[in-house]
């Protein structure tokens, strides 16, 4: 199993992001899409914090942070940064 860095959100800024899609199927890529949605609702009623385990040039990493918006390529974080939805594993709400 690959280890997986914590990081602050605040580092996404300095990411380097592939373009190629970390998932295999249609359907991890539908569920994901869901989950990510799902997240946005529950980060803009709420505020609630989600993990998200997704992989920059570097390998694996997992920021907590809320998701405040979501569109066809990007997760929406706060002051303007965001994340390719294809270098998204997975999204992990508690």
């Amino acid at each position: 199993m690959e280890a997986i860095t914590i990081i602050e959100k605040e580092l996404i800024e300095t990411t380097h992001f592939p373009s190629k899609e970390v998932l295999k199927t249609p359907e991890q890529i539908g569920q994901r899409l869901t989950q990510a949605k799902k997240a946005s609702t529950l980060g803009n009623s709420v505020k609630h914090k989600v993990k998200i385990v997704f992989e920059d040039s570097e390998g694996k990493k997992m920021v907590e942070t809320t998701i405040w918006g979501v569109t066809e390529k990007y997760l929406l974080l706060k002051k303007g940064m965001s994340v390719p939805l294809c270098r998204v594993h997975e999204i992990i709400i508690n």
